[in-house]
């Protein structure tokens, strides 16, 4: 429920209102949410799916067809461009919005702004580029525009009755509820647009492509569309990764992705690449700055430099190479690591008689074919009133050719004018229509030769009334119609395609990600989280190691650059990494703060490093409650490129110690009473859950724990049997006298 504001004061008695006082202005009333929904939300709701948002069968939304239509009636389907400002105010006729929307909608229809197949609007000036996030676009009152040869295929017969008309938003003007287009228009161009609640994403095809697609359907119901219409055409090009499921996926439901990758070649002489298509779905500027991320981070250690040099030719995106580098292997990197491959969602929903339907390929034209078909149908009955109405005045005019004289007598004999047509309709028997006709005809005309031209006409006429009644009987003739009026755009407007489709089958023999050099290196974590990756020759060649004040190394491994690593956390969580990830480096240097580097939780720390190439081996983890959790390290390989896994270990009690175990060994186990136990790691069962509480290893009194964990070294005990047990869990024993003094002597 709404809250309440504290009523504005009204006119005492019968006071007249202060001027300007609105009664009840300021005042806040209670108002169920429920209603608020239904009242105030639901219309707008509404009105944004049905007159903004979702295209129509047509393929065009209110703003584009508002906008096409009041250039097709300024007459700029033919003659030369004006100003885009003059079309932009005529347009605010139909379109009862500011010149800036009204512009930008124009923008996304030119050729210039290369964002469709087959451009709606010709344009001359800098119309910016939708493979560009910054290059804006000239203001209206320098760019100029006309109709593209193409709109006349919209246009066509819309002054015939095939579309309806509705008054526009002051009832000034009439404007159409569609255009009569007579190719899928819905399928040849993008169009996306976000409703409330609902959304529409549809690729753009070929347009010769559909139109045959579509004529096969119109012959064939059943016809597969898949057959025909190989894959979607973006105006940018591209390569489409062809995947047949994918593509009748979308084609029977209206749902899925389409994925696009960037165009290049190798320039050999400079030593780079140059990007010269992209996907639809991103601009030069987004790669660009993924590009230059990824150089930051040191993933792309191969780029020296990146830039854009889109001109007058075109896009144009040079990748600067490092020597040696192999370019086909960066691009294969570049295609996992930026969007220049990248995926174009589809999502067909489109408004059918008002109600937004999601539709597939076949069903979308189906619904087209239906929209079309009635379109021709409406345009025959027109042509049919029209011939039916001139063979009817021509049948008044063979009439008076009997006696040309008793007409003219009969108009010469009438003294009122208002009696000629009544006296003419008596004299030859015609009706009013007729009389109405022959009384206009011209002094001139008055002759044999003329009637006798006009009424040779008849029989042709009766000829076309007879072919055209046909026609609205038979959905045959109909097909017919509507099939050579898409062989005949296609003929006209059909281009190659700027897609290419690439088969998976080309796609088996690329070469893997950037191949990782091995070499020897030491690995060091310290106490306080840091890590430090160096060579041999550098450590050779170093001093003493730098540490913050109170760190101290826990932990010294030997490996390759090809290793992987695991941080285990405070938090129970373990961060995997690549050693490959870490720069080498020098003994004279801190290192990487490994929390930092793998982006850890806020207040998360690195405690313990493990070091796999495999992942063979175990994980040991001891708890200071006396238990031992045994856990094979491959419990922490993924399929997937996973870098945090969360339980990584058990949190139902403090943790003593962790140990990689490459190999069971022999271990020792101290308790804070001083007791202890000699076990070896391979009596300790394996358990795969990788936070599991583990087993009793050591026997402990209340208040006492386990407090220190370490490996045991051969002949540390004088006798170790002391300390070994055949069972677990075990009490473990003292130092004897002899050990403690040889404890001492250590």
């Amino acid at each position: 429920m709404a809250g309440k504001r504290k009523k504005t004061e009204q006119p005492a008695g019968n006071e007249p209102p202060v001027k300007g006082h609105i009664i009840g202005a300021g005042e806040i009333v209670e108002q169920p949410i429920t209603e608020t929904l239904e009242i105030n939300y639901m219309p707008y709701a509404m009105s944004v799916i049905l007159s903004r948002a979702i295209p129509e069968i047509d393929g065009f939304k209110p703003s584009h067809r508002k906008l096409l239509y009041t250039m097709y009636k300024m007459g700029l389907l033919t003659g030369g461009r004006i100003k885009s400002a003059n079309i932009v105010g005529r347009t605010m006729q139909l379109n009862p919005h500011g010149d800036s929307a009204i512009y930008d909608t124009m923008v996304r229809l030119s050729k210039g702004y290369e964002a469709l197949l087959h451009p709606y609007v010709d344009s001359k000036g800098n119309f910016g580029k939708a493979y560009s996030r910054d290059m804006a676009w000239a203001a209206s009152r320098y760019t100029e525009a006309k109709l593209a040869p193409i709109c006349a295929e919209l246009f066509r017969d819309i002054d015939k009755d095939t579309v309806d008309f509705v008054d526009n938003y002051d009832s000034t003007m009439k404007e159409p509820t569609l255009l009569p287009v007579s190719f899928p228009s819905v399928l040849v161009n993008a169009n996306t647009g976000i409703a409330v609640g609902m959304a529409s994403s549809i690729c753009p095809f070929n347009l010769k492509e559909i139109c045959d697609t579509t004529i096969a359907l119109i012959k064939n119901p059943d016809h597969e569309v898949a057959d025909t219409l190989a894959a979607p055409d973006f105006p940018g090009g591209g390569k489409i990764l062809y995947n047949r499921e994918e593509i009748e996926k979308i084609y029977q439901t209206g749902r899925g992705g389409i994925k696009v990758r960037a165009k290049y070649q190798y320039d050999k002489s400079n030593n780079c690449i140059d990007i010269t298509e992209i996907p639809p779905t991103t601009t030069v500027e987004a790669i660009i700055d993924k590009m230059i991320e990824k150089v930051k981070v040191g993933a792309l250690k191969e780029i020296s430099d990146v830039r854009d040099e889109t001109d007058r030719n075109g896009l144009k995106i040079t990748v600067d190479l490092k020597r040696g580098v192999d370019a086909e292997k960066l691009m294969v990197k570049l295609f996992k690591m930026t969007t220049l491959e990248d995926t174009f969602s589809c999502n067909f929903n489109v408004l059918i008689s008002g109600t937004p339907k999601v539709l597939g390929v076949k069903e979308l034209l189906n619904e087209w074919i239906a929209f079309r078909t009635e379109c021709v149908k409406r345009r025959t009955f027109f042509d049919l009133t029209k011939a039916k109405n001139k063979l009817h005045l021509l049948k008044g005019l063979e009439k008076i050719l009997l006696d040309i004289d008793k007409a003219i007598a009969i108009i010469r004999g009438t003294e009122e004018e208002s009696e000629v047509v009544p006296n003419l309709m008596i004299g030859f028997g015609i009706d009013e229509t007729q009389a109405e006709y022959v009384a206009e005809i011209k002094l001139r005309h008055l002759n044999k030769e003329y009637i006798l031209k006009r009424t040779a006409d008849i029989e042709d006429l009766q000829k076309e009334i007879a072919d055209m009644e046909d026609i609205l009987n038979s959905r045959s003739r109909i097909k017919k119609i509507i099939i050579e009026e898409l062989q005949g755009v296609a003929d006209k407007y059909s281009q190659p395609r700027k897609s290419e489709i690439c088969y998976t089958a080309d796609l088996e023999d690329e070469p893997e990600i950037e191949e990782i050099p091995d070499y020897p290196v030491t690995f060091f974590f310290t106490k306080d989280g840091y890590f430090k990756k160096i060579t041999p020759l550098s450590l050779r060649m170093s001093g003493e190691h730098k540490l913050k004040d109170g760190d101290e190394i826990f932990e010294t491994i030997e490996g390759s650059n090809l290793d992987e690593l695991l941080f285990f956390t405070d938090k129970c969580q373990v961060y995997k990494a690549k050693a490959s990830d870490f720069d080498d480096t020098k003994a004279s240097v801190l290192g990487d703060y490994v929390a930092s580097k793998l982006q850890m939780d806020e207040g998360e720390n690195a405690v313990f490093m493990a070091v796999t190439k495999d992942y063979s081996g175990h994980m040991l983890f001891v708890f200071e409650n006396g238990k031992a959790a045994k856990v094979p390290l491959n419990s922490y390989a993924t399929k997937t490129n996973r870098k945090k896994l969360l339980k990584a270990y058990s949190d139902k009690a403090p943790l003593t110690a962790m140990v990689q175990l490459s190999e069971d060994k022999d271990i020792i186990l101290k308790s804070s009473a001083g007791r202890l136990l000699l076990i070896n790691t391979g009596a300790v069962s394996v358990k795969t859950t990788k936070d599991t509480i583990g087993v009793a290893v050591m026997n402990l009194k209340r208040g006492q724990r386990v407090e220190e964990v370490r490996d045991y070294v051969e002949g540390e005990f004088a006798k170790e049997h002391r300390y070994r047990t055949k069972n677990l869990p075990a009490l473990g024993a003292f130092l004897s006298a002899e050990d403690a003094g040889e404890q001492l002597k250590l």
